[in-house]
């Protein structure tokens, strides 16, 4: 199993092909894609055929960024997945991050505490400059886990949405961090 973050209570690593079933698993929740598809799920198909060999592929495309599977330490269960990686277009220094995981995992602070860790190795590590992320401006719980970590609202923005989401009407918003910001508000938790 290769490690590439370890926090507190989770281990972030890499997928391999062996892990299809739990994709298939996490993106067959209708609950898990409310914001994603309309609550449609991901088929087998394209989970082995499209998803998995994507995640895959970035570890050889992009050394550090990437999908890594979220684990909790203390029972080994497969919670879901972060992404650290630059939109397609957009700079290596300014990742984008995200996060999936399964609802028994939701509300517990693992995806705060996986995107404070992925963005603080990007910080510390990668020579990452700027951090976004975005949601539908409806998801309140995915708002407040770019909130809780440090990111900032930056921007409202309506979007074409591939598939018609509940209140894709109300538009995305888009947070961020830059390193100064998380600089500044690394200093003022723990003092000079």
């Amino acid at each position: 199993m290769l490690i590439f973050l370890e926090t507190e209570r989770l281990l972030l690593r890499q997928f391999n092909l062996r892990d299809s079933e739990l994709l298939v698993e996490l993106d067959g929740d209708p609950r898990v894609m409310r914001y994603i598809t309309g609550g449609a799920p991901t088929s087998r198909d394209e989970v082995e055929g499209e998803i998995l060999p994507a995640f895959l592929g970035y570890y050889r495309e992009f050394p550090g960024y990437g999908f890594w599977a979220a684990i909790e330490k203390s029972s080994g269960d497969f919670l879901g997945w972060f992404h650290y990686r630059p939109a397609p277009g957009d700079p290596l220094d300014q990742p984008e991050l995200g996060y999936r995981l399964r609802c028994e995992a939701w509300g517990k602070g693992y995806a705060t505490e996986g995107s404070r860790a992925l963005i603080a190795k990007g910080f510390t590590e990668f020579g990452v400059q700027r951090v976004v992320a975005s949601a539908v401006a409806v998801n309140t719980a995915s708002r407040r886990v770019m909130e809780r970590s440090g990111m900032r609202l930056v921007r409202a923005f309506v979007a074409d949405w591939p598939v018609s989401i509940p209140g894709d009407e109300h538009g995305g918003v888009e947070y961020a961090i830059s390193r100064r910001e998380w600089e500044l508000n690394r200093t003022a938790v723990t003092g000079p």
